[in-house]
């Protein structure tokens, strides 16, 4: 039962009321201002709970309802234009069911099944109208409401993907075409970079950023913008010139000169919308822009003319949403965590919220100063934000929602751990314990990133595990992990003789490694997984790296001086290479690489491994790959090289034979990286 069919008429009209007021104040927020207050999400959620009470009650439903047009009047800063073709919005849906409804109304309205649909990524990015006369671009302009947009015809002549003339032959002597403009990832981070050194607001997101950017009164600002557009249809168009399809007419538009998205095809039925669905959402975040969902339209333009429209949107397209990547919650407190090299850290404990797919309880604030440019306070409402397997983050704080009297975060000027002092270097972010290895945070973080999947990868040795051997006194470094007993181990809450021997077996097996895992293990400041890898393809040894130089270690390839720094002081502590030897006297080893010489065998190659390997785990064998100067990656695409399956393997495979990229088996595999 949803919430419209607990009211009463009088509460539906306050309900009502109060919702009609509260959308059009977020639409004014979100089109008009370029500042919003609230996810996407929580929008739908609004919006759907209005349809709902118009619904059941159809004489709440007023001529100004949000649920009757499609978005807020112009600014009056810009000249109006009227839309002789109105560019509705679209209907969305949320779940399989609902795209089965919507499959089913328009199969039964043409009378047949096995519609054909033209299936398109959905942007998240600002409606664009341009219009062509006999070939020329004389006018762009915004979506607006729908009826009425804003003339910005001087920005988008700035922006390089709108052809100021098209190309080809035989296009109509009227022709309005219809995009998307947005911003990359890399052209958004770039444009808040340039902002934050000229000391400006940065962009909450690339749409804002975008948005903002399309609608400036001076287009010399609008041409230093990264941005881009993606064309999806057309509007008003001279009689008799268009293909009768819509995948067709999109080829027109490619021949013309217009920008069509890569991922746009075919599908067949319900089936067929799901399958595009699923890829695209496995898709989403290695695409270098944001999309929030795709869009299904009805492929044959007759039968779009049968379908026909609704009062805000057509019947023969739909958006369905992906899980939302934003949400609000409540933060409940802030916490300090100490990592393995002291580093303090704030992390915002939270009212548990679904979001990306899985419930966050917690977002990372990183540093004193993200805490003090975000304001983030204790009982503030928040927009989180989570997209793939990133760390959840705190986009912004709602603060209209903000209870008075709340107080700002401080960090604190002792380690929350050790009560050692924590120190802020000059030109660092970051505040640090300055205990070292006595404190018994850094000790453990040290310990768990040393066995840790990545690194040595020792099976077994789980976080608690760790707690308890530093609680107890008997692991301080991780030279002590080799020395552990049997008897020791039994003794461990929850272990017994079995767990005892499994871990002592794949302590045992972690001693051959490679020597980037080995360096990565180690915890060198800002040496991660990529530059360990770098330094182990430089030079021929862990011996070479120890005595390299600051000079030296800069010729590795994203080595810059402040890393070669923290690599040599790091080699120069005695604990440290102390450490380091008891290590290999106890018996770690690896084969030690060439020198890189010239280009690598694989160098330019990308592969992704599916399925189980019998000859070594996945891991392995992407470092083998990687050796060879690969790149190994989780996702197919056109760009793949390869695909490497072995037992089982998942769909990976199966979109590989559809694309025609090669696949490999184990034995090929082998034989690749030059092993039998």
């Amino acid at each position: 039962m949803s919430k419209a069919d607990t009211l009463s008429p009088e509460q539906a009209r306050e309900r009502a009321a109060y919702l009609r007021d509260e959308i059009n104040r977020h639409n004014h927020l979100y089109y008009v201002l370029d500042q919003p207050e609230i996810p996407d999400a929580e929008y739908d959620r609004l919006m759907r709970e209005l349809q709902a009470l118009e619904t059941r009650f159809p004489e709440l439903r007023t001529p100004d309802s949000p649920t009757c047009r499609v978005g807020s009047a112009p600014l009056k800063d810009f000249q109006e234009v009227r839309h002789v073709v109105p560019m509705l919005s679209l209907s969305n849906v949320f779940s399989e069911q609902e795209l089965a409804d919507f499959n089913r109304r328009v199969e039964e309205r043409l009378g047949h099944g096995g519609v054909v649909y033209a299936a398109e990524p959905k942007f998240d990015g600002l409606a664009i109208s341009l219009v062509y006369e006999d070939g020329v671009m004389v006018r762009a302009a915004t979506r607006g409401d729908g009826v009425r947009g804003e003339d910005v015809t001087p920005n988008a002549r700035t922006i390089p993907t709108v052809p100021l003339k098209l190309q080809g032959q035989r296009w109509p002597a009227l022709l309005e075409v219809r995009g998307e403009v947005i911003m990359s990832h890399d052209g958004f981070e770039a444009l808040n970079r340039q902002q934050r050194e000229h000391g400006k607001k940065e962009f909450v997101n690339p749409r804002n950023a975008a948005a903002g950017s399309l609608r400036q009164l001076d287009s010399s600002i609008t041409a230093e913008r990264p941005l881009e557009v993606y064309y999806y249809g057309v509007g008003e168009v001279s009689p008799g010139w268009l293909a009768d399809t819509h995948m067709e007419r999109l080829q027109q538009l490619r021949e013309w000169g217009f920008r069509i998205n890569a991922h746009v095809r075919k599908v067949t039925g319900l089936r067929g919308c799901l399958g595009y669905y699923n890829e695209m959402l496995d898709l989403r975040d290695s695409l270098p822009y944001d999309i929030d969902g795709v869009v299904y339209k009805v492929d044959s333009v007759a039968e779009q003319e049968t379908l026909g429209f609704i009062s805000r949107a057509p019947r023969w397209a739909v958006a369905h949403k992906f899980p939302a990547q934003e949400e609000m919650t409540v933060v409940e407190a802030i916490d300090v965590q100490v990592g393995r090299t002291g580093k303090l850290t704030p992390v915002a404990r939270l009212r548990p919220v679904f979001v990306g797919g899985v419930t966050v309880t917690n977002a990372t604030l990183h540093n004193q100063d993200e805490v003090e440019r975000k304001d983030v306070r204790v009982g503030d409402t928040v927009i989180v934000r989570r997209a793939g397997d990133v760390i959840p983050e705190i986009v912004s704080v709602v603060k209209s929602r903000r209870p008075k009297g709340l107080q700002r975060f401080r960090m604190p000027e002792r380690c929350p751990v050790c009560g050692a002092r924590v120190e802020r270097i000059e030109g660092e972010a970051d505040a640090r314990c300055t205990a070292g290895l006595s404190c018994p945070a850094q000790r453990r973080e040290a310990i768990k990133h040393f066995a840790s999947r990545k690194a040595m990868d020792i099976e077994g040795l789980g976080d608690k595990l760790v707690d308890a051997l530093v609680e107890k006194g008997l692991v301080e470094t991780p030279a002590d992990l080799y020395e552990l007993t049997h008897e020791q181990l039994a003794g461990m809450p929850r272990m017994g003789d079995k767990s005892a021997d499994n871990l002592l077996r794949a302590l045992e097996k972690s001693k051959h490694t490679t020597l980037a895992r080995f360096i990565y293990a180690l915890g060198i400041r800002e040496v991660g997984e990529a530059t360990a890898r770098q330094l182990a393809l430089h030079f021929d040894s862990l011996e070479s790296i120890m005595t390299a130089s600051i000079d030296e270690l800069q010729e590795v390839e994203d080595v810059g001086p402040v890393v070669a720094g923290h690599i040599v002081n790091f080699f120069r502590e005695e604990r440290n290479r102390e450490v380091i030897g008891r290590l290999i006297e106890q018996g770690v080893r690896w084969e030690d690489a060439a020198p890189r010489q010239g280009k690598q065998p694989l160098a330019g190659n990308t592969y992704v491994i599916t399925g189980t390997l019998s000859s070594m785990n996945r891991n392995e064998a992407r470092d083998r790959l990687q050796a060879l100067g690969a790149k190994v990656t989780s996702s197919v695409s056109k760009k793949t090289t390869a695909v490497i399956c072995g037992e089982n393997p998942g769909s990976k495979y199966d979109k590989a034979r559809d694309l025609g990229i090669e696949i490999l088996d184990e034995q090929a595999f082998l034989s690749l990286i030059g092993e039998r």
